[in-house]
């Protein structure tokens, strides 16, 4: 990350102590110095720079950039722009925000075109977002081929659930024509049992009829 020097005053003063803390590698302490030269005075364009800085260093990427956003407005030289713009690229790309990353990048080279290190993030940066953006697209993809076999596995399903009660329906209905058929068929051996017991009845008084008409003769 590129750092800012500081001039005279009280707020330059809390931004100097704030510079050793961070030359130390002591970047939750010299947050504290930057943030208290800003109370000091809030529009204090190197304690807003190092805040940044040091919001980076902790792995505070959105307060880094939220502190480079509000820098990028402002009129400074091109080249102090072109740091603001290349540390505002660098907090976006560890954020995966690879195309606010470009658009920093490309805005630190507008300043500066010599700039290699935003020439070369700006490569990577590019990069990165096509593999993010193939990525997106395979799981895209992979999710929509998901989707269909799920699809196809509830509609084979579905259809076996069909066949089964279709099966089911069939089996029961032709448990209702044998019954029927049974029915029938004990129906009829009664219609013939009720008609053999009436021809026996019947030929019965015929013979006892005959037997005593012969006794008569005898």
């Amino acid at each position: 990350m590129v750092t800012m020097g500081f001039s005279q005053g009280d707020e330059q003063k809390l931004v100097r102590d704030g510079n050793k803390l961070y030359k130390d590698k002591k970047f939750t302490e010299a947050e504290k110095k930057y943030s208290d030269a800003l109370g000091k005075k809030a529009d204090s364009f190197r304690g807003t720079f190092n805040l940044g800085d040091a919001f980076y260093q902790q792995g505070k990427y959105k307060e880094a950039s939220e502190q480079f956003e509000m820098l990028s407005g402002r009129k400074a030289s091109n080249d102090t722009l072109s740091k603001v713009y290349h540390n505002l690229g660098n907090s976006y790309l560890k954020q995966k925000e690879f195309e606010k990353s470009i658009n920093a990048y490309k805005n630190s080279l507008k300043r500066n075109a010599d700039d290699e290190d935003s020439r070369y993030n700006l490569a990577y940066a590019q990069r990165m977002l096509k593999q993010q953006q193939q990525q997106k697209q395979d799981q895209e993809k992979k999710d929509k081929e998901k989707k269909e076999e799920s699809k196809d596995k509830d509609k084979q399903k579905n259809e076996e659930k069909d066949k089964e009660k279709k099966k089911e329906e069939e089996k029961q209905q032709q448990q209702k024509q044998e019954i029927s058929k049974e029915d029938a068929q004990r129906l009829l051996e009664a219609l013939n049992n009720d008609e053999k017991k009436l021809r026996d009845k019947m030929n019965e008084k015929k013979v006892k009829g005959t037997k005593q008409q012969i006794e008569k003769d005898w």
